[in-house]
């Protein structure tokens, strides 16, 4: 393909666990073909952190959300001066930007989604077309407004052997599948890492399970996993979408710190197994990313359901950069109008080029 067909985007991505900023730069047509160019993570301050995380679980006055949205923005503007001076040609380059915001509420069943950061801010700071608003032009169809990075983990798997499967394991755990026909299925399938870092954070006062010393030391509570699964939200069928607090019923607070971590990791892998148990066929391979992705008992765990469990790291992509990457990558579908969302990963009616292009002055 003549390179004139490639588009350099950066993507700009908001942990929703409130980590910080993740920013990359790719070059892409847009399909199949994605060369990532560098990414850099900037992590956000405790004050703002603690007030992100605050606007996330309480209702708060409207001008103290625009009061945070504003901060937001300008840590997204100075991730991106990072990435530029980082890799200046490659951002020098740059006609795109894919915006993913901070997601303060997401209720699929209501067809509710708020993410902020303020796109204007952006193109106007950076000078560049900002691509955002996916998750609520999805819903405004008929979608439940994710798994928004389905479509980016097919065109990563598009070469590899039929089936393949994908688990991103972020604040959410996420599975998408690729069929020998090239059929897409996607969906949220349970807690990812955020409850294990909460856990972590609030009694070991450690940032998240390093190296899964923590987990590696405990002893599952098999009764409290069974327990937390009856959740109506596990039995449902794929594809489907949650929020990183549609899992706050699981509660491991009489556990030691060592047998809640182990129990969190084993809820996170059982709820996956049993969402992929829904699909036509299974890979032996199972393909991980995500800030997860390197947690070692986790890996143990997903390694007793499938013959091979490996990192995106093998094949050179970062798995803490990639839903910056998608990201930017999603903004290029969107100018040359390729679909985003379809039915099979998040259930609106057709195939649709989301999100909303604000351009600067």
């Amino acid at each position: 393909m003549p390179r004139s067909s490639f588009t350099r985007s950066v993507g700009l991505t908001s942990s929703s666990s409130g980590d910080g900023v993740e920013a990359a730069i790719i070059e892409t047509d847009g399909r199949d073909e994605i060369q990532p160019l560098g990414g850099i993570s900037l992590p956000y301050d405790s004050q703002l952190r603690w007030r992100i995380l605050e606007a996330t679980q309480n209702d708060l006055p409207t001008t103290e959300i625009l009061r945070l949205e504003k901060k937001l923005t300008q840590h997204h503007l100075s991730a991106f001066e990072l990435l530029k001076d980082t890799y200046p040609k490659e951002v020098a380059q740059a006609t795109i930007l894919g915006y993913q915001g901070h997601t303060l509420r997401h209720i699929p069943s209501e067809g509710l989604s708020l993410q902020i950061g303020n796109a204007w801010q952006l193109a106007e700071g950076t000078g560049l077309p900002v691509v955002s608003d996916f998750r609520r032009h999805d819903m405004a169809i008929g979608g439940q407004g994710g798994p928004l990075g389905a479509m980016f983990h097919w065109a990563l798997m598009a070469r590899e052997p039929r089936p393949a499967m994908m688990l991103s394991l972020g604040s959410v755990a996420t599975v998408t599948w690729l069929s020998k026909d090239d059929e897409v299925i996607a969906g949220d399938t349970g807690p990812g890492v955020a409850l294990l870092n909460e856990w972590v954070q609030e009694m070991a006062e450690l940032p998240y399970d390093r190296e899964g010393r923590i987990a590696s030391e405990g002893t599952v509570d098999t009764k409290l996993v069974q327990e937390a699964l009856k959740s109506p939200f596990f039995s449902r069928k794929l594809p489907k979408s949650a929020s990183r607090y549609e899992f706050d019923h699981i509660d491991v607070a009489g556990l030691s710190v060592p047998d809640g971590a182990a129990t969190l990791c084993q809820i996170t892998v059982e709820s996956f197994v049993r969402a992929v148990k829904q699909l036509p066929e299974l890979p032996e391979e199972l393909w991980v990313t995500g800030r997860g992705s390197e947690h070692p008992v986790i890996n143990q765990m997903l390694a007793k359901h499938f013959k091979s469990v490996k990192n995106v790291s093998e094949r050179g992509l970062n798995p803490l950069t990639m839903a910056a990457e998608c990201f930017a990558w999603l903004a290029v579908r969107h100018i040359k109008g390729l679909s985003i969302t379809t039915p099979e990963t998040t259930g609106c009616p057709s195939a649709d080029c989301a999100g909303f292009m604000t351009s600067p002055q």
